[in-house]
This record gives structure tokens, C-alpha cells and sequence, in this order.
């Protein structure tokens, strides 16, 4: 068998409204491209690449999802085993800020326990931004998520924003193994030992 050429393989979901800019953020991540043409994701696509974190290679399999309402029945089997939720609004539209909020309530029906973080894209223009950092930081403290702003055209935060996210997938899984470790070493301290076979003299 071929050897593995990663240490830990993670599930990544990009989800927020239509026209958010989640496919720009993924080319710009996996491929370091960027188009101005705009084409609506149907269903879902998805995009590997490798990370180096912490001296250990993270294989990152991030999928995009498609934003419209009528393709929410195909998104929510994506949730499925995954690690990681990057929640994306556009700063220049007001309405994708609020959407936000839905969108974290259907990541908690639809996983028990996942990595998130809020970004809000389209940062190259300021003379266009509609949704105030200091509103979108008060928010993220209340719903205990990470905020960044980002641009996928102008490559702003988008490095940064993947590498945060996966870091913090890493360090919650190594905190998950700990944990089981060490209830493991506890099982095995309690564990009542077997009395020695008494021989019956004959």
C-alpha cells in the first residue's frame, strides 16, 4: 500500500447566501486564482490542498455549497462528517449579515460538535461596505465564533482565515484524544483485578 502523503485529512463546508463569494474564497485558496465572471455553484463542489500546521500535514477537503434555498435539501447531507464550517457573508450586503444567523442555527441541527468561523467578504471596496466591523465583531463574540474580514479579489485574509480554521479543527481533535487517553488510563486504574487462583491441596 501506497504510504499516506498527509497526517490528517479534514472535512472543511462553505456555506452563507447566493453570491457571498464562497467559490471566489475557495479558487483563491485552492488554486490562487481569481474571476470576475460569476457563476451560481449547483449543488456543491469541492477542492483539495495540503497545509503544513505545526510541523504536521493537513490535507484539507473543502467543499462548496451552493447558497439558494432551493438547493438547501442537497447541502444538509454535506454536513456529514464534516470537521469544519466557514460561514461567509458580503460586507456590502446587509442582508447575507443577517442571514448569518440562520445559517449557524442550521449548523447546529445538522452537527453536534464543529469548528466554526464568520467571514465577511468583499473587503476591497470600503466605499461599498454596508456591515460595520465593530457590528460584525459584537456579534461573533455573542455566538462564541471567530471573525475575519476577507477579499478574494485582492487576496486579503484569505490565507490567514483557511489557516485559522484548521488549526483550530487540529487542536480540537488532539484536545479530543487527550481526553480519551486519559479516560482510557482512568478505565484501566479502576479496572478490579482478578484475585490469583486459590490451589486446593489435594
Amino acid at each position: 500500500m501506497a504510504a499516506k502523503d498527509y497526517d490528517h485529512l479534514f472535512k472543511l463546508l462553505i456555506i452563507g447566501d447566493s453570491g457571498v463569494g464562497k467559490s471566489s474564497l475557495l479558487l483563491r485558496f485552492a488554486d490562487n486564482t481569481f474571476s470576475g465572471s460569476y457563476i451560481t455553484t449547483i449543488g456543491v463542489d469541492f477542492k483539495i490542498r495540503t497545509l503544513m500546521v505545526n510541523g504536521e500535514r493537513v490535507k484539507l477537503q473543502i467543499w462548496d455549497t451552493a447558497g439558494q434555498e432551493r438547493f438547501r435539501t442537497i447541502t444538509s447531507t454535506y454536513y456529514r462528517n464534516t470537521h469544519g464550517v466557514i460561514i461567509v457573508y458580503d460586507v456590502t450586503n446587509p442582508e447575507s449579515f443577517v442571514n448569518v444567523k440562520r445559517w449557524l442555527h442550521e449548523i447546529g441541527q445538522n452537527c453536534d460538535s464543529v469548528c466554526k468561523i464568520l467571514v465577511g467578504n468583499k473587503c476591497e471596496d470600503l466605499s461599498r461596505k454596508q456591515v460595520d466591523t465593530a457590528d460584525a465583531r459584537r456579534f461573533s463574540e455573542q455566538m462564541g465564533v471567530r471573525l475575519f474580514e476577507t477579499s478574494a479579489k485582492e487576496n486579503l485574509n484569505v490565507e490567514e482565515m483557511f489557516n485559522a480554521i484548521t488549526a483550530m479543527v487540529l487542536r480540537t481533535k488532539q484536545e479530543n484524544l487527550a481526553r480519551l487517553q486519559q479516560q482510557n488510563e482512568v478505565v484501566k486504574i479502576n479496572k478490579p483485578k482478578k484475585k490469583p487462583a486459590v490451589k486446593k491441596c489435594c
